[in-house]
C-alpha cells in the first residue's frame, strides 16, 4: 500500500515537473520574441528615418507593385491560418492532418520567399540595390531582415514535419510545435506592419 502511494505522488511529481518545465518553456519563448520586437522596431524605426533619402534613386512609388506584393501577403497570411489548423489537428491527435497541414504551411512560406526574392532580384537587375540610397539600404534591410525570419521558420518547420512523422504527437513535439506557431504568427503580423508602412505608404 505505501509503495502504491509512493509511486502515485513520485508518478504526480513528474507530471507537475513536466508542466512546470513546459511553462518554462514557453516562457523563455515569449521572452525571445519580445528581444525580436525590439530588433523589428529598431528595423522600422531606421526605415522611418531613411525612407525619404532616395538620393539619386527611386523613390517607393517608383518601384512598389501593390498587386503582386498582395498576392505574397496573401500566400503569407494563408499559411497563419493553415498552421492553426495543423494545431488544430495536433490537440485531437491526429497525425496525418497535422503532416498535410504543415506541408500545405510550408508550401505557402515557400511561396512567399520565393516571391521576395524574385522581387529582391528584380530591383537589383534594374538597378536598384541597397547600395543606391538610403531609402534602398532601409527597404532591403527591413524587408530582408523578415524574409530570413520566415526562412528560419520555413527550416524549423521542415525539421518538425520530419519529428512528427517519427516520434507522433507526445507531449514535447506538441511544445515545440506551440512555440513555432507563436513564431510564424509573430511573423504574419511583423509582414501586416511591413506591408501597411513600408508598401502601402511608399506607393502613394
Amino acid at each position: 500500500m505505501n509503495s502504491y502511494v509512493e509511486h502515485a505522488h513520485g508518478a504526480h511529481d513528474e507530471q507537475h515537473d513536466h508542466h512546470d518545465s513546459d511553462k518554462q518553456t514557453l516562457l523563455g519563448f515569449w521572452l525571445y520574441l519580445m528581444t525580436d520586437c525590439i530588433l523589428f522596431a529598431t528595423a522600422f524605426a531606421a526605415y522611418a528615418v531613411l525612407y525619404r533619402n532616395i538620393a539619386t534613386g527611386p523613390a517607393g512609388h517608383e518601384i512598389f507593385e501593390l498587386p503582386y506584393v498582395a498576392i505574397e501577403t496573401a500566400a503569407l497570411l494563408l499559411s497563419s491560418i493553415t498552421y492553426g489548423f495543423a494545431m488544430i489537428a495536433g490537440y485531437r491527435g491526429n497525425k496525418s492532418a497535422v503532416l498535410g497541414w504543415l506541408a500545405v504551411t510550408f508550401v505557402c512560406g515557400a511561396v512567399f520567399i520565393g516571391m521576395e526574392v524574385n522581387e529582391f532580384h528584380h530591383l537589383i537587375a534594374e538597378g536598384h540595390g541597397p547600395q543606391v540610397s538610403a531609402f534602398l539600404s532601409a527597404f532591403f534591410g527591413l524587408v530582408g531582415l523578415h524574409g530570413l525570419h520566415v526562412t528560419a521558420g520555413l527550416i524549423w518547420m521542415a525539421v518538425m514535419m520530419i519529428e512528427v512523422a517519427r516520434r507522433g504527437l507526445g507531449s514535447v513535439t506538441m511544445l515545440r510545435l506551440n512555440c513555432l506557431s507563436l513564431f510564424w504568427h509573430f511573423l504574419d503580423i511583423v509582414w501586416i506592419c511591413v506591408f501597411t508602412v513600408v508598401y502601402l505608404k511608399g506607393a502613394m
